[in-house]
């Protein structure tokens, strides 16, 4: 049994052209995070999906059972793949995360996903935090412009802030090519 898991985080509908909440190359992203799934399933590591539902129908995108909060059918699980749902931005809160990864006696963790700055920052940084060595594939996450005191951050100056966070203290970050060739 592999001490490997790949963790897809919120790679769902919304998120993509015509969902309620559409992210800069949500494309681009679930295409490398979808090589990603196909060599951990041929590898036998533990792939788990993480699908994000806010409580409330009126949420902004999410909505508890919409098709928008439905997993992308690129990423689609397979019936022996944990799905776990949360209802927070990091994946580890009050969720079966942890213990789905100490159950199978995990050690070393590759996120993908979105959104870059909310749910794979918090997700990576809390699995850091509790010993696990993280990988965050860059190219396999998205993002989107950002707002904040009147000042619009594009989402590529967003994504690169966030991803050179992670690689200072918190995760090695590389491309998809370059986790595939290892």
């Amino acid at each position: 049994m592999s001490s490997k898991a790949l963790v897809i985080i919120d790679i769902q509908n919304d998120y993509f052209p015509g969902g309620k909440w559409p992210l800069a190359n949500a494309d681009l992203a679930a295409d490398n995070a979808a090589k990603a799934l196909e060599r951990a399933r041929a590898r036998g590591d533990l792939v788990i999906h993480v699908k994000h539902e806010f409580e409330s129908a009126d949420a902004p995108f999410f909505a508890p059972g919409s098709q928008g909060a439905k997993i992308h059918a690129k990423l689609t699980p397979r019936d022996n793949e944990p799905v776990v749902l949360k209802h927070r931005v990091n994946a580890f809160l009050d969720t079966p995360l942890p213990g789905l990864l100490e159950e199978h006696r995990i050690s070393e963790l590759t996120v993908v996903g979105s959104m870059s700055h909310m749910c794979i920052d918090a997700a990576t940084r809390a699995a850091a935090d509790l010993g696990y060595t993280v990988t965050v594939l860059h190219d396999a996450c998205a993002t989107r412009d950002l707002e904040f005191n009147g000042v619009t951050v594009p989402a590529a100056q967003a994504h690169a802030a966030y991803m050179a966070s992670l690689a200072f203290a918190y995760a090695r970050v590389i491309s998809t090519a370059q986790w595939l060739e290892a």
